[in-house]
């Protein structure tokens, strides 16, 4: 198990970029794939991105594609979620996850999890 803290949300203008940080803890982070998900208002939990290992691999939702980028920093046991161009659709408290071995795009996959930031995007 890694702890996991997320932050970097905000309330931003249609059209701007925000970058999402997740924080973990332990040594052995680089044996987790962290996964990115978001829940808007009445809505059920999405996935958003995903990243391997060792950051080679990663995986994107239709919906986000081309406009977030995740990273990751295993010497500083960071995951970033890159967001641009971003759209009122993106509204949504975002948790990153982490798992080991695999990467998925399915929550029940996924272990830990963070508490989540806001992200509020105008229009």
């Amino acid at each position: 198990q890694v702890q996991l803290v997320e932050s970097g949300g905000g309330l931003v203008q249609a059209g701007d970029s925000l970058t999402l940080s997740c924080a973990a803890s332990g040594r052995t982070f680089n044996a987790y794939v962290v996964g990115w998900f978001r829940q808007g208002p009445g809505k059920e939990r999405e996935f958003v991105a995903a990243i391997s290992l060792g950051g080679g691999n990663t995986a994107y939702a239709d919906s986000v594609k081309g406009r977030f980028t995740v990273s990751r920093d295993n010497a500083r046991n960071t995951v970033s979620l890159q967001m641009n161009s971003l759209k009122p659709a993106d509204t949504a408290v975002y948790y990153c996850a982490a798992r080991r071995i695999f990467l998925s795009r399915e929550s029940s996959d996924y272990n830990s999890w963070g508490q989540g930031t806001q992200v509020t995007v105008s229009s």
